[in-house]
């Protein structure tokens, strides 16, 4: 942790959000080696909340969870808090198994909303949770076109009570300086991901879940984790490592691990806030192609994340959190530009984390039965609901596999056992992936600049050169 120069910003140690909790006391590690019934690789949201799942559903099961730094060392404690019903790939899934298909996957979204929701407050998880929705806010022409076409788009898939609001509207929500237009869903809500996280790793480990921090797994094959300290064998590997998937022995290709970078303000005082709204605390998001999000936090601050510098040469990780200071200043003039009146505001934390993208960007859960081996995500930043739908997605599919379970609904959902190709290698993925948000940035310039109607040529080129589409 570090303060960036001449700014007293408070820049890495994680994320702000351990620095308001507090880092958590590191679980022993591995010692040795050892068996289990079912193996799960990373201590972040998906592998947790397999945990949970799984042991609730057969609590004989032996769990054991391997975790290479502590419980939520990677986006899990990093993200922005949005819990919302967003899901990576389904118009992908849409072309290839159905509208059907994809609007039973996007039903299950809006519920695990209320599923993650449910689950905390029965567990007694306290997690600064404010079911306020999302607003996703157009502050241009060009935005406001793909607002409409955004919120007509959800329709189609059966969210029929989303809203759309005119300028007025969404000055009585939020005053965002310049905004025309939103689109506000009810399936969302805002969190305190480390409180999340810390809660539900507590309440594994209370089921019966045995957790080991500072256990790194080098190598996955069939029935085997393997680490420094010895190896564990199980009939069920799970690979739940999002971004840090590229670390593991043959991955490096599977998905890439994207930066995302946050700043928290300090606290508002009550004029600020009366200036801003914002009073219903929904999750705040843009129609920009190098979008924003940012959420209101329990504490009154404002925490707001976008893209920064994307991808590290050679899909490395940070250490620390630590981001780049023109991404500091590049997020807060996002933050002065949507609300002017808070220029004088001070950044007091700024951090960094990353996030699994697959080479066409589609969310997946798979099992292999011939293996044993199975692994979900590639959740392209909409990971804090996605990761509990993933884990009971999971739970039925090693429960089918094992003969004490049926097929579901969400063993038939069309992201189970989606294959995608491995991402170019180097120096292709970097100048890919470099270019792609250089053009995106480029793009969102050029709205604002001509203020026409009509998306930037630029921003379709990028998601041609992306696979996106």
């Amino acid at each position: 942790m570090s303060r960036s120069a001449g700014s007293g910003v408070v820049n890495g140690g994680i994320s702000f959000w351990y620095a308001d909790d507090g880092l958590p006391v590191v679980r022993e590690p591995l010692v040795g080696d050892a068996s289990a019934d079912v193996v799960i690789v990373g201590g972040g949201y998906t592998g947790l909340w397999t945990a949970y799942y799984l042991k609730k559903a057969v609590p004989f099961l032996r769990i054991t969870v391997l975790e290479q730094k502590f419980c939520g060392y990677g986006a899990s404690g990093r993200n922005g808090g949005w819990l919302y019903n967003g899901i990576a790939g389904r118009d992908r899934y849409a072309r290839l198994h159905g509208q059907e298909a994809a609007v039973r996957l996007q039903k299950a979204m809006n519920d695990t909303v209320d599923e993650v929701v449910r689950v905390a407050g029965e567990e007694g998880v306290e997690a600064d949770i404010h079911q306020g929705g999302v607003l996703e806010v157009a502050t241009t022409p060009a935005q406001l076109a793909r607002l409409k076409a955004f919120h007509a788009h959800e329709l189609s898939y059966g969210e029929k009570d989303r809203e759309l609001y005119g300028a007025r509207e969404t000055a009585e929500r939020i005053r965002v300086a310049g905004a025309v237009g939103s689109s506000w869903t009810p399936h969302g809500a805002r969190l305190h991901p480390v409180k999340l996280v810390k809660g539900l790793a507590a309440v594994v480990e209370a089921l019966g879940v045995t957790i080991h921090e500072s256990t790194p797994v080098t190598e996955i094959r069939p029935k085997h984790a393997v680490t420094p300290y010895g190896t564990v064998r199980a009939p069920y590997v799970l690979r739940c490592t999002e971004g840090f998937t590229a670390g593991l022995k043959g991955q490096k290709r599977t998905w890439l691990p994207m930066n995302s970078s946050m700043i928290a303000t300090e606290p508002l005082s009550e004029e600020q806030w009366a200036s801003v709204g914002w009073s219903g605390r929904e999750a705040l998001g843009d129609m920009a192609h190098a979008y924003m999000y940012a959420q209101r936090t329990a504490d009154g601050r404002i925490a707001l994340g976008g893209r920064g510098v994307p991808y590290r040469f050679g899909s490395r990780t940070d250490n620390d959190g630590r981001t780049q200071d023109e991404t500091v200043e590049a997020l807060r003039d996002i933050l002065v530009r949507f609300f002017p009146s808070l220029a004088g505001v001070a950044v007091e934390h700024a951090w960094a984390g990353v996030l699994g993208v697959p080479r066409d960007w589609c969310a997946t859960v798979t099992l292999d039965r011939s293996t044993g081996l199975g692994w979900a995500g590639g959740y392209v930043g909409s990971g804090v609901a996605t990761t509990n739908l993933a884990a009971r997605t999971l739970r039925d599919l090693v429960q089918l596999d094992s003969g004490q379970g049926q097929k579901t609904e969400l063993t038939e959902l069309p992201w189970v056992g989606h294959k995608v190709r491995k991402w170019e290698p180097e120096p292709l993925r970097w100048l890919g992936v470099q270019g792609m948000y250089a053009t995106y940035r480029a793009a969102d310039e050029r709205e604002r600049v001509r203020h026409g109607a009509e998306s930037s040529k630029l921003a379709r080129l990028a998601d041609r050169v992306a696979g996106r589409h």
